[in-house]
């Protein structure tokens, strides 16, 4: 069995690694894409061998030959086509975050809750390459003994005002776009929810977005989680792992090449060890992941209540730079 695939817009990401992706998937298969700009929906699929177009979100949700979509819309826009492709009988594959703020989420989960058959889960791809299965094993084997400290650090380059990344309205900025997985990724190998947040928030002086963010998470018994994430710097990602008895550090956590093996470092009573991870597409597990979660009727490997703790540590950490103090949770 394949899932057959609707993808909403003719976002970027999209279009350069999601779908070749989603196509690369033994149980899945692209069958149709929309955009509001039919010339551009007739390209999109041109461009990438997807049988079907149309010239609105509608159209696409009412074909009945379409099981799952994807949804790359911008932020602002995630809850409200998620919800109307459940309502449509679709299930749904989300960009993160899930949504603008916590209260979209909550509003997710309830309405989501009407459709018990209906399967949606935020796509934070990076959980499934194969690194992170190897780092969460080294982990739980207690490699680096209890982890206390989390360094994250995740940066591009972007003052393109027509960007959707650049647009405050829209849900754009750097927590937003990049933040959330620094957020998630101590929440992830923690298996905690922090107590309290504080951040620092550097605005764009035009735009207004946060183009520089850095933030504090203190999960409590000692543990905490640092980062910063910035859409003007220079390119820059790493992940630093910290424990009583080693760390661990990961060269490329989040946009994992498909092409070529990963790196891995074990840091341990002073003598370290580098693995080699892959290659894997990453876009390519997700969707397998998602759609075998569909043909199987299990959950889906991150339910929204996932979701939307993610977004309740990023509202937080706005109000933080509102009240310039910590923000319990």
């Amino acid at each position: 069995m394949k899932i057959r695939w609707g993808i909403l817009s003719t976002a970027n990401i999209g279009l350069q690694k999601v779908i070749p992706a989603i196509q690369m998937a033994s149980n899945c298969k692209v069958v149709a894409i929309a955009s509001r700009d039919e010339e551009k929906a007739q390209k999109a699929a041109s461009d990438l061998g997807i049988p079907k177009y149309f010239s609105s979100y509608e159209d696409l949700l009412a074909d009945p030959e379409i099981d799952a979509i994807y949804n790359p819309l911008p932020n602002n826009l995630h809850v409200i086509w998620s919800l109307k492709a459940l309502e449509a009988g679709k299930h749904v594959l989300c960009e993160k975050p899930i949504g603008k703020n916590t209260e979209e989420a909550q509003t997710l989960i309830q309405q989501s809750a009407n459709y018990p058959h209906l399967k949606i889960m935020e796509a934070f791809m990076y959980r499934f390459h194969p690194q992170w299965e190897k780092t969460i094993q080294l982990i739980e084997a207690g490699k680096i003994g209890e982890v206390k400290a989390i360094q994250s650090f995740f940066s591009y380059f972007n003052i393109q005002p027509d960007n959707i990344r650049n647009q405050l309205d829209t849900g754009g900025g750097a927590l937003m776009d990049i933040g959330c997985y620094c957020i998630q990724f101590a929440r992830y190998i923690l298996k905690a929810e922090p107590l309290r947040v504080m951040s620092l928030v550097n605005r764009d002086p035009v735009m207004k977005i946060d183009h520089t963010t850095s933030g504090m998470l203190d999960f409590g018994n000692g543990k905490s989680a640092s980062f910063t994430c910035s859409t003007q710097l220079h390119p820059f990602q790493r992940l630093q792992i910290n424990g009583t008895e080693g760390r661990i550090e990961i060269e490329i956590p989040v946009n994992a090449p498909p092409d070529r093996m990963l790196k891995i470092s074990l840091f341990r009573q002073e003598q370290s060890k580098e693995m080699f991870i892959g290659p894997a597409d990453q876009y390519t597990l997700q969707a397998e992941a998602f759609a075998n979660s569909i043909i199987n009727n299990i959950e889906v490997p991150t339910p929204l209540n996932d979701a939307m703790q993610n977004m309740t540590v990023i509202d937080a950490l706005f109000e933080s730079e509102k009240t310039n103090s910590w923000i319990k949770i």
